[in-house]
């Protein structure tokens, strides 16, 4: 069983606080962005599954305390994860 309220056969999640409004897809969507975002992350400084999120873009690992910049909904983005491949890639052409 999938998580949330249900309400005459649907499941609705954190989005059922929309009621009937603004469509089934667009709920959607915010139930899985907010699923996304609520859940614990894993830290890049102490590799433990607990990094939250403080405030927009700012996630806080809650056990060793280290703060970075993120995005909004998650702790890394496609692009962040993207970037260090590239510059790496461009150290291992400029070193041959």
């Amino acid at each position: 069983m999938a998580k949330g309220y249900r309400t005459k056969g649907r499941v609705t999640r954190s989005a059922g606080r929309f009621g009937t409004r603004y469509g089934r897809k667009d709920r959607k969507l915010i139930a899985n962005i907010e699923e996304q975002m609520h859940k614990k992350h894993r830290c890049s400084n102490c590799a433990r599954v607990s990094v939250r999120r403080t405030g927009t873009g700012i996630w806080e690992c809650t056990k060793c305390g280290h703060t970075f910049a993120g995005g909004t909904y998650t702790p890394q983005t496609s692009v962040g994860k993207t970037v260090p491949r590239a510059i790496r890639k461009a150290i291992e052409e400029e070193v041959e």
